[in-house]
């Protein structure tokens, strides 16, 4: 299955199976059977179709939806070494964790609800009918330090622009981590045939700003009052990078 293939099943078993560890993020083997009702020749038959097909990977009897995002890319500075990969399962609490140490410092709503977003379904990968989201982590001797993240719609008339969010923790600014996130989610974008991505930001997050404006992307709307943050009404830049 390409990445930005919509998911398509020879079955509503397998439909019922491919959902259902879209849903939770990650699935044993032996959960998923319980759950699908499925006697366990048809079960085996089923799964192994999805992950053949590309759908569902599976290690160490764990599922997880397969999605192809690319390499590993490994970056030394003169002080730092990090690595960009895709993001997987296993990343959830990192991701998190590092997500939130961005938003405490500096006002970054769309990334704030993008963190609950995860809280809420549990699961870092989604990909369906209506809409994907994909990650892509730095990480500092395997610890998760910074994110890009695409919001992808899958509807008809919305498939053509992605939302992009970037963040990297404090601690580790400076050595051009987030601008190989950055790259890294735009490349994926225009080689997946999308042709414009976009990033929302208050107004206030200055750094922020300056950051994408640095890297190329354009002003291209201001919506007025936008936000309500410490009681005060913010305006929302809508940065884009045309592709």
């Amino acid at each position: 299955m390409g990445a930005m293939e919509r998911p398509a099943f020879s079955s509503d078993a397998r439909k019922r199976l491919y959902e259902y560890v879209e849903r939770n993020g990650t699935v044993k083997r032996h959960k998923l059977l319980d759950v699908v009702s499925l006697p366990s020749e048809e079960f085996r038959e089923h799964l192994e179709g999805l992950k053949s097909d590309g759908y569902l990977q599976e290690e160490d009897g764990t599922l997880e939806i397969a999605l192809e995002f690319g390499a590993v890319t490994e970056y030394e500075t003169d002080d730092c070494a990090f690595l960009i990969r895709p993001g997987r399962q296993a990343d959830f609490d990192g991701l998190i964790d590092t997500i939130r140490d961005v938003t405490a410092a500096e006002t970054y709503v769309v990334a704030e609800t993008i963190a609950e977003e995860l809280l809420y379904e549990d699961a870092v990968s989604r990909h369906n009918s209506v809409s994907s989201r994909m990650f892509f982590v730095a990480t500092v001797d395997g610890d998760v330090v910074g994110w890009t993240h695409l919001d992808l719609p899958q509807t008809e008339h919305a498939q053509g622009t992605a939302q992009q969010t970037v963040g990297v923790r404090e601690a580790y600014r400076g050595h051009g981590i987030g601008t190989k996130l950055l790259a890294r989610g735009v490349e994926w974008a225009e080689a997946n045939g999308f042709r414009k991505v976009y990033n929302s930001v208050p107004i206030t997050n200055e750094r922020a700003l300056e950051f994408l404006t640095v890297h190329g992307w354009d002003t291209e709307a201001i919506r007025r009052d936008h936000y309500e943050i410490d009681g005060e009404c913010v305006d929302e830049v809508m940065m884009a990078y045309e592709l």
